[in-house]
């Protein structure tokens, strides 16, 4: 992903590649987020989409805007917003709104506040539903005129996110059918593009731009409109409003049977529940079954498709919970690895995909991203997390069917990842329209020296090598198991090569911490930030140095109080309104805390979980969003929002979750049926944690977790099957 907040194109002046043009704060206009499959929607707090230059609101399917303006009034005036709310499980969109005071020549007809309309939405398939009931709270009958008018603009994602093009496809004229409304678009990539609108009951008056309806309500009396928006053509017999009841319990049905798959956490803080609720409903409504089971799209609303890293590592947090939702993440990676070279995707034999793309600028080659594979770490990640499943599942089967992909990671690291031998994987676009920068700060400015300056490549990025440190680990683990010993052997021992060479070569005693990366002269760059700590959540830090990072990223030039800065206060390049020089990621700060529990530094664990979950309760729905500004934290305030984070967002969502695990000490061994608790330290906002139904295989078991001082007693209260909980002090 590549996004920055700078200013859109001046004269003489251009963004830098793909980036998303700030020229408005997402926090200036709160939106309200449906999603399902490769459809999502976006909503102002009334219900509305509001056609606006930099405005995402929009319903989008497949990286195309299928509507790009619905807006309701009610006796040609703009109804007055009463609440608007999320279901908890993210199933609808209710707003409540009112009439407000209406005046004709200069005289007041109708006083504020006596028609109540309430607007429920949701998202099912490929079609947003809408209810709009009307109630009159007059003392007398009233004539009531509602309006609600669309139109879809067919633009590209990349389009909505800034990008310019020379020329567009045809836009045909709209077509009456009924009780519908079609908008059709031929994109340059001769794919026809349609919307179909229809309402229940039929409007007065129906146009391809509005419709409008008209009531006699008596006092307390009633009316309903219903609304099908259909992101792609298709023909249904089934009235409006029966398909929106029948559709309203499918959807909701299905949310229920994903979610249940998790385990279930209940804890003794009422607000962290509901931190819990938020996360695990948006991780069930961003995942989309694909044919190889459950995998998260990354975030909303600029990247609502298939990631290959910010699915990994939102799976490396979720596994405890739900091994099924890894299970699909490995076999869709596995099912789009590279098998040859392409410059043009930055592809290679056996290298992870990135980004998958389906709008008609991806399908031109506008954009690189249709299938595209610049990204250095996946790969590393992708082998990781095998052996992550592995150790949770113990299934030996699946393991050996995506065998063959594993090996073809492993051979893409020794061959192509490590260009120059030197025993580091670096990276280096291929083509001049890939990425610059392919770790996870993939803006432009990223990664650069100690007075500032940009590196040049091949960069060799420091959390890079702790991953491939941990994928030659994972490897070993699951070729012994195989029955493979020998590559077992020889994937241990280049293991450790790699930890002896990446700690005699990337530590800097003087800063007391790893360098970021080494240059394309591999020259250090000796900048302390957060990428460091990933070198205790792959377990490549020796175990001294393990401690002075974690010191030193605790300290208040890497610590802001709401967690740990991408960039300290201290380096040149340091701005806490940056992407990634200076800000606050959930994510990032979850893998670090995994690596403080790994090194046992639970201490620190519970500092970074405090902050986070304290900064959750000054943001909306409990929702933790993609990045934070890195400000200092101040006494009776929350933290700075950052102004286009996506929210919900996949890694970023599974962030309590894995945070929670560090805190608990969370392993498995599947082998001996055995739930391990290894030296637990619950934070002070948690007494106690309980879990139920978490699973080896087909057993289950409940534990609580309980904090007496600064101990954590764990108790079984229930069990099915053959399985046992553990803890180690």
């Amino acid at each position: 992903m590549n996004k920055e907040t700078l200013p859109a194109t001046f004269a003489g002046m251009s963004l830098p590649q793909f980036s998303i043009p700030a020229a408005r704060s997402l926090q200036e206009r709160p939106t309200r987020t449906l999603k399902y499959g490769d459809a999502f929607a976006l909503f102002d707090p009334n219900g509305d989409i509001i056609s606006a230059p930099g405005n995402p609101e929009g319903i989008f399917y497949r990286d195309t805007r299928h509507l790009s303006h619905l807006s309701l009034s009610i006796c040609d005036m703009r109804p007055m917003l009463l609440s608007s709310a999320m279901r908890d499980d993210n199933a609808a969109l209710t707003c409540d709104l009112t009439n407000p005071d209406l005046y004709r020549d200069g005289d007041q007809i109708f006083e504020h506040d006596l028609i109540h309309l309430r607007r429920v939405k949701f998202l099912w398939k490929t079609c947003v539903f809408e209810r709009i009931a009307i109630r009159n709270f007059s003392d007398k009958r009233e004539h009531i005129v509602l309006q609600v008018d669309f139109a879809a603009d067919f633009a590209d994602l990349f389009e909505v996110r800034g990008s310019h093009r020379k020329s567009r496809g045809k836009f045909h004229p709209s077509r009456l059918k009924g009780d519908k409304v079609i908008l059709t678009y031929t994109g340059l990539d001769g794919r026809v593009r349609e919307t179909q609108l229809r309402f229940a009951p039929m409007p007065r008056d129906l146009n391809g731009n509005c419709a409008i309806f008209d009531f006699e309500l008596e006092p307390l009396g009633t009316a309903a409109i219903f609304i099908e928006v259909r992101c792609e053509s298709g023909e249904t017999e089934v009235p409006v409003d029966r398909l929106y009841y029948a559709s309203l319990r499918e959807s909701r049905r299905a949310l229920r049977r994903s979610a249940s798959r998790a385990t279930a956490i209940l804890t003794s803080n009422d607000v962290f529940n509901v931190v819990v609720q938020r996360s695990i409903s948006d991780l069930y409504m961003l995942a989309t079954d694909l044919p190889e089971g459950p995998y998260p799209y990354a975030g909303i609303p600029w990247f609502s498709t298939v990631f290959g890293r910010d699915a990994l590592i939102t799976a490396l947090q979720t596994l405890w919970v739900d091994p099924l939702m890894t299970r699909g993440v490995l076999g869709h990676l596995a099912a789009t690895q590279a098998t040859a070279k392409d410059d043009a995707a930055d592809a290679e034999p056996g290298k992870i995909l990135h980004e998958a793309r389906h709008g008609e600028m991806a399908q031109l080659g506008e954009v690189p991203f249709r299938r595209y594979y610049g990204s250095v770490d996946s790969t590393p990640l992708f082998v990781m997390l095998a052996g992550a499943y592995l150790e949770r599942t113990g299934n030996l089967d699946e393991i050996r069917q995506l065998w063959p992909n594993i090996e073809a990671a492993l051979r893409w690291i020794d061959v192509y990842g490590d260009r120059d031998r030197d025993g580091f994987v670096e990276y280096g676009r291929k083509s001049k329209e890939g990425l610059a920068n392919q770790g996870w700060k993939d803006s432009h400015d990223s990664v650069f020296h100690a007075d500032g300056k940009l590196a040049q490549g091949p960069i060799a990025l420091v959390e890079v090598q702790g991953y491939v440190f941990a994928a030659k680990r994972a490897g070993a683990l699951m070729a012994r198991r195989l029955g493979f010993a020998e590559r077992a052997s020889t994937l241990e021992r280049e293991a450790e090569e790699l930890r002896a060479l990446f700690n005699k070569t990337f530590w800097d005693d003087d800063l007391g911490t790893y360098v970021l990366a080494l240059d394309g002269d591999k020259r250090p760059c000796r900048v302390r930030s957060s990428n460091a700590g990933h070198a205790l959540f792959t377990g490549i830090a020796a175990p001294d140095r393990a401690r002075r990072v974690a010191d030193e990223l605790m300290r208040s030039a890497s610590f802001s109080g709401w967690g740990i800065r991408t960039i300290a206060a201290s380096e040149s390049r340091y701005n806490p309104m940056s992407y990634h020089n200076g800000s606050v990621w959930p994510h990032d700060n979850a893998l670090i805390a995994l690596g403080f529990a790994r090194y046992g530094m639970r201490r620190y664990v519970n500092q970074v979980f405090k902050g986070l979950f304290e900064a959750s309760t000054y943001i909306e729905l409990r929702r933790l969003p993609e990045l934070m500004c890195g400000f200092v934290r101040m006494r009776t305030q929350g933290p700075t929002s950052y102004p286009v984070a996506c929210s919900p967002q996949a890694w970023a969502a599974a962030t309590p979750l894995g945070l929670l695990q560090a805190s608990m000490g969370l392993r498995f061994d599947p082998e001996n049926r055995h739930v391990i608790f290894d030296r637990p330290v619950l934070p002070g906002f948690l007494n106690e944690v309980k879990l139920t139904g978490l699973a080896i295989a087909d057993a289950k078991i409940d534990v609580q977790l309980l904090r007496t001082g600064t101990d954590v007693a764990v108790n079984v209260i229930s069990r099915k099957g053959d399985i046992w909980a553990t803890s180690t002090s």
